[in-house]
């Protein structure tokens, strides 16, 4: 019988999805899907989505992606994908998909920032950018120019995206998205090991006997690492032991030998009372010789603040009798006064009471500090002191319906598996425990209950952040867009490390810019203070993903300043700006990814992009060639009074002139053009190649010219210049053409080998070079080199009396209290909201709403309430209700009988859906040593709409 194409396309999607499970399939099925795939072209790519790092394989005809399939040689996800990542072709083929830049223009032609959107070419587009940001330069300075960047960059967009903005523009107020999902957890490793990224990888789950999810729905949100736990706890199911601690049940939770709901922010009690299990009733657990080789103590100050705006900012001048300041309102205000002072309350005091803090007391905040000195351990068996059961469960019961004494038993029994000798344990997390006002402390407390059981850094034990977007790890973190940091783990506050990057970019010793302060929420805050007057929006979603979103956008749309934002779709931030620029989707161009487990992938053009959409890289290439060494060396002042110096003479010494572009000095030099076009051989034979060799659309380009490609191999270019930061220092890359060959690497790849655990000496080479060189007999080395000399004193402070000690190849547990979240409900604003994502949709929704059949799975956020609350609330399933705080209200429909089921007194709305904007809604209150945004705490009242 004959099939059409259809049914062509079916069968060989059936066939596929059959073989990949194992299942047998008839000769008939099997030769249709033969036939119907005999003009297809298949290659390995990475999923465009979470931080998991799957490996799919894609197929291609007649220039366009027809089918998605997991990649079975993948080690991550061993040939399944998601439902997202079935759906990786269709996100490039939305009806809306941009296709042209769009200026807001009057009807004469001019730029008007109240204008409509109307096409217009590449260089019009590049003509306007030029003009703005040497407006904002010549306004503000290097501190003038912003990106709002990206953990969703390839490799190569945020590296070229770095090099312009700090060798460039020596403007470091570039910081990527990523600071919303993993900043807490990246400042936890550092202060924890000195050294950024995990230790484990995801063989742990297979290895373990027990996985226990801290704020983690994995099963929605890691649903490939899920099925690895399900088959793991399916596996032996009386020994291996699955955990959810959660503040409402969701679909993790029904795998679960049992689950803990908690009330938000008390995680961070929960922790410590697991360490006061250890140290107070099981000290024999503790496995001292580890303890002692390997593992200082430490405490910080508990006086930090909450990251919020500070007294004496531009935007809350003046303050007003009612209450009010600048552009906040009287109720805002409520909360932001936080952020200079504080009451005890009676909840936290008994936390803090060894840190020399009781009831009552009014605590003056300082911003946040990363400052921290040793302390002995009998000062940290003091911390732990109030952590007993009856005081942890008090503070720590999330639902109001459990009884005490459950409760109880679940705590006594969670800390029971972690304390059990022979016992394997893996503590997984991601936003729950990062998007949190004390995010850092509350990773570090993780390690504590690991070091002190020496159950880290071994197969099958270990804490391990599962947080990231797909390169939130390669790009953001490995790469270093971070407004702070550089590549490899480099600050650009240390003049060494400056001097590093100065002598590889060959650009004049000084030009880098050494304050890097203007992360995420700091450069929204000023552009609301008008400081930032040019700000780029680059593979985000930056005026959807930030809390109190109404502030930013009002700031973006009437401030003098000028917003671009480069996307595939018109989603918020495009709607927003004054110049909306195409973007090539991820299959449209090479790139390379690094993900959660430390694992990088690369994968080829598989298509040319559609209209005139040309990659980020491209982009910000061509925008370097409008800015010479005379527009941006010059002296400049900082905000600080610090002057960045003169370095143009120097520039002219190295060979440059005045007039030398930023595109022949940081793109187009000696070293960038020895990569070669071959398109003879490997990997780049028979793949398209928009940037280096342009296209068959003949894209007019930034200087009115058919764009021909830059001739040579820039994305290679661009990786290996990466890549050199971190050969020979803990953080080694296979080359450019190898990851063309295989699934991915897990770095530190040496000797062509990837590493599994790091720290240890049997698998991680450094730890076994460390170890070698200092003589000692220790199985760990924890070689991080950052604050490894610290100050000594005990938990109210230093004494600097005592000197500073030093700690080679150690890492730290710290004292931390519990203390309150700076907004909690109370007579007026009566709930919780907690915010989040769900399976079928991705952040804002930008591609993932424009795939019909995600959309129609899931097509709008609704508000998951708890059948009693909705009940006292006068409000039925379906309905609709006000979801409103101190900042502004949305409306959203009721479920309450849904996947996500909160407990009273809490409410659960996902943010992928611009029409439910929930970010109007929530606080920028961040953890102030990590400025990660508290997504998952503040304080809102119901009611029906």
């Amino acid at each position: 019988m004959a099939l059409n194409r259809r049914e062509f396309l079916k069968s060989a999607a059936a066939a596929s999805a059959a073989s990949a499970v194992g299942i047998a399939v008839p000769s008939s099925l099997n030769a249709a899907a033969t036939d119907a795939q005999k003009e297809w072209r298949w290659d390995k790519a990475a999923c465009r989505f979470c931080g998991t790092g799957c490996g799919i394989m894609l197929a291609t005809k007649g220039g366009k992606i027809v089918a998605v399939k997991g990649d079975p040689a993948a080690p991550v996800n061993r040939g399944l994908n998601c439902i997202k990542g079935y759906f990786n072709a269709k996100i490039m083929y939305g009806a809306d998909r941009l296709k042209t830049p769009l200026l807001r223009m009057n009807d004469k032609g001019e730029f008007d920032k109240h204008g409509k959107f109307r096409p217009v070419s590449w260089k019009r587009a590049f003509d306007e950018m030029e003009k703005h940001a040497k407006k904002a330069l010549k306004a503000s300075g290097p501190e003038g120019v912003a990106v709002f960047a990206s953990g969703q960059y390839t490799v190569m967009e945020g590296y070229a995206a770095q090099k312009m903005m700090k060798g460039g523009f020596r403007s470091n107020a570039i910081d990527p998205n990523a600071r919303h999902c993993m900043a807490s957890a990246v400042v936890g490793f550092y202060q924890t090991f000195g050294i950024d990224e995990p230790s484990g990888c995801y063989d742990d789950i297979e290895i373990t006997d027990t996985i226990v999810a801290w704020g983690s729905n994995m099963a929605e949100m890691h649903p490939i690492l899920w099925s690895r736990v399900t088959d793991r706890k399916l596996s032996n199911p009386d020994k291996v032991k699955v955990i959810n601690i959660q503040t409402y049940t969701h679909r993790s939770c029904d795998l679960s030998d049992f689950n803990i709901i908690f009330s938000p922010n008390t995680d961070l009690a929960l922790w410590n009372y697991i360490a006061h299990e250890i140290v107070y009733n099981h000290p024999e657990a503790i496995d001292w010789d580890f303890v002692k080789q390997n593992i200082v103590f430490t405490a910080g100050p508990v006086n930090i603040g909450y990251g919020m705006r500070r007294k004496g900012e531009k935007s809350i001048t003046p303050v007003r009798k009612d209450g009010s300041a600048g552009k906040y309102s009287a109720l805002e205000m409520q909360t932001i006064n936080k952020e200079m002072s504080k009451k005890v309350s009676a909840k936290e005091a008994p936390a803090l009471e060894p840190y020399g803090y009781k009831e009552g007391d009014v605590m003056k905040n300082t911003p946040g500090t990363l400052k921290h000195w040793k302390i002995s351990f009998e000062e940290y068996k003091k911390s732990l002191e109030p952590f007993t059961l009856d005081y942890v469960a008090k503070i720590v019961k999330g639902d109001p319906n459990e009884s005490l004494e459950s409760f109880k038993k679940k705590l006594k029994d969670l800390a029971a598996l972690y304390i059990e000798k022979d016992r394997k344990v893996v503590s997984f997390w991601t936003m729950g425990m990062n998007q949190h006002t004390r995010g850092t402390w509350d990773n570090t407390l993780s390690y504590n209950v690991h070091f002190l059981l020496n159950k880290q850094a071994l197969p099958g034990n270990g804490a391990f952040s599962l947080t990231g977007q797909p390169s939130a790890c390669g790009t953001a973190r490995e790469v270093g867009t971070f407004c702070h940091r550089l590549p490899a783990d480099m600050m650009v506050k240390n003049p060494k490390h400056r001097a590093i990057v100065e002598k590889k970019w060959a650009i004049p010793a000084g030009t880098l810019n050494p304050v890097g302060n203007q992360h995420i929420m700091k450069i929204h805050r000023d552009i609301e203070d008008g400081v930032v007057k040019f700000a780029w929006v680059n593979v985000c979603n930056a005026y959807q993903d930030s809390a109190s979103a109404s502030h930013w956008i009002k700031a973006a749309r009437e401030m003098d300043n000028f917003i671009v934002t480069s996307d595939g779709y018109p989603g918020i931030s495009a709607k927003v700006s004054d110049l909306v620029l195409p973007s090539a989707m991820i299959y449209e161009k090479w790139g390379a990814y690094g993900n959660a487990e430390r694992r990088t992938q690369h994968w080829r053009q598989q298509v040319l992009p559609v209209g005139d959409a040309m990659s980020d890289t491209w982009q910000w290439v061509e925008f370097s060639k409008r800015f010479t060494v005379k527009d941006l060396w010059g002296e400049w002042t900082l905000r600080n009074k610090k002057k960045l110096p003169n370095v143009i003479a120097d520039a002219k010494k190295m060979g440059y002139n005045e007039n030398t572009t930023m595109y022949e000095i940081l793109f187009a030099n000696k070293d960038a053009k020895k990569y070669k076009i071959d398109t003879s051989k490997f990997p780049q034979k028979g793949y398209d190649n928009s940037e280096c060799l342009g296209d068959s659309r003949n894209v007019v380009g930034s200087d009115g010219k058919v764009f021909k490609g830059y001739g040579f191999m820039i994305h290679q270019y661009l990786f290996e210049e990466y890549a050199y930061f971190g050969r020979g220092h803990g953080h080694d890359l296979a080359p450019f053409v190898v990851y063309h060959k295989v699934r991915g690497l897990k770095w530190p790849v040496v000797d062509g080998k990837e590493t599994q655990w790091r720290f240890n000496v049997k698998y991680d080479p450094y730890a076994a070079k460390a170890v070698k060189k200092s003589g000692s007999k220790s199985t760990h080395a924890f070689y991080g080199p950052l604050a490894k000399k610290i100050l000594q004193g005990n938990l109210t402070g230093p004494n600097k009396k005592l000197g500073k000690y030093a700690l080679p190849n150690k890492a730290k547990i710290f004292a931390r209290p519990y203390m309150d979240p700076p907004e909690m409900p109370d007579e007026n604003y009566d709930t919780w909201l907690c915010t989040g994502r769900v399976l079928e949709h991705w952040h804002s929704g930008t591609m993932t709403m424009r795939v019909p059949e995600l959309y129609r799975a899931v097509p709008e956020a609704l508000c998951y309430m708890n059948p009693k609350d909705a009940k006292e609330k006068g409000v039925k399933r379906g309905e609709l209700v006000w979801v409103e705080s101190r900042r502004g209200k949305v409306k959203a429909r009721v479920e309450t009988r849904g996947r996500n089921r909160p407990p009273q007194g809490l409410v659960f709305v996902p943010w992928f859906d611009e029409k439910v904007f929930i970010n109007k809604v929530c606080l920028d209150a961040t953890c102030p040593m990590s400025k990660q945004t508290d997504y998952k705490k503040c304080a809102v009242k119901i009611t029906k709409a």
